[in-house]
């Protein structure tokens, strides 16, 4: 063998025994199978025709110029409602067990569904949104292309979102990069947190990819967590009382960009979401040193963002239903 591609060799491979040993792993850059379904329901996350104000889109809370959230405690939906929680980042949403805080819909596509028959988010129906697919050409001829069937339906309509949603992975964080090898890619503070980060404890809920969203975990495991919030979490889903306050695991990919924090969006710092992380969940008091490598290392997994022309949306019709803002 030439020394040269032994040794090659023989880095690659404790560079990939390394990284197995490891509880966070890189984000890989998604590929799509079928890129007319990813064109077309791109065009449907960010249509307001799909609420009844065709005003609010799935971008309004989601938006990708903000790290898929929308820089909020709650949402504001149709006619100004307030929402009752936290709106998720959607980036690397395809990552986790379930959606939503409360994991009440089992994947991207059930949850595309929800907002738009939700009186409180875009006051539609799903019916009536399909009413208004139906009347605009472009439309129609999009999905004949992508689903080979003159009817437009929910399914389709949800199913393309979701194909979209799969693609808004972001890879190439420096955590990423340091965690393939190049040690100059994150700083020896923020080294220093993702050790103290594995040290107190921090990664027995956020693993993985996404570094959470695959496990519900109770907010408030050592201490009470206090909050006006009413939200139950999980046990709105099993009945189960045990599930009470019981909430997904946020994940920490582009963490810096979607504040504010926590089911209830009452912390706005990654600094004091570390301290009150630690405490209520880990019994630990942490020194602000500690937590200033923690939050140095946070901001290593921010990742490449989702970078794409604006979709021109078909025009409506005569036809099309207009919007009713009330």
């Amino acid at each position: 063998m030439n020394r040269r591609y032994g040794l090659a060799l023989i880095g690659i491979l404790t560079s990939s025994s390394a990284l197995a040993t490891e509880p966070v792993q890189p984000i890989e850059p998604y590929q799509a199978s079928n890129q007319a379904k990813v064109e077309l329901g791109k065009k449907l996350y960010f249509d307001p025709r799909l609420s009844k104000s065709g005003f609010i889109s799935c971008n309004s809370c989601h938006n990708l110029s903000m790290g898929g959230t929308d820089n909020m405690p709650t949402s504001i939906g149709h006619n100004w409602a307030l929402g009752p929680i936290n709106a998720p980042t959607v980036l690397n949403s395809s990552l986790n067990l379930a959606q939503f805080w409360d994991g009440r819909a089992k994947n991207l596509q059930e949850q595309a569904g929800g907002p738009i028959a939700n009186p409180k988010e875009m006051g539609f129906s799903h019916s009536l949104a399909v009413n208004v697919l139906e009347t605009i050409p472009g439309y129609k001829q999009a999905f004949q292309q992508v689903y080979t069937n003159d009817q437009i339906g929910i399914d389709q309509v949800t199913d393309a979102i979701a194909a979209f949603e799969e693609t808004l992975v972001t890879p190439n964080a420096p955590f990423d990069q340091f965690l393939k090898g190049d040690e100059s890619a994150i700083s020896d503070t923020a080294k220093a947190g993702y050790a103290r980060f594995k040290s107190v404890g921090c990664t027995a809920c956020h693993n993985g990819q996404a570094l959470g969203g695959n496990s519900f975990q109770k907010m408030g495991l050592v201490k009470p967590y206090k909050t006006d919030n009413a939200a139950a979490g999980l046990s709105a889903v099993t009945g189960k009382e045990i599930d009470r306050f019981k909430f997904k695991v946020p994940t920490l990919r582009n963490v810096e960009l979607t504040y504010p924090y926590f089911h209830d969006g009452a912390v706005w710092s990654l600094e004091e979401a570390v301290d009150v992380m630690a405490e209520l969940q880990l019994g630990q008091k942490l020194k602000q040193q500690e937590i200033g490598e923690i939050v140095a290392f946070l901001k290593t997994l921010t990742g490449d963002q989702p970078n794409f022309r604006l979709p021109q949306l078909p025009p409506s019709t005569n036809d099309t239903p207009r919007p009713d803002p009330g």
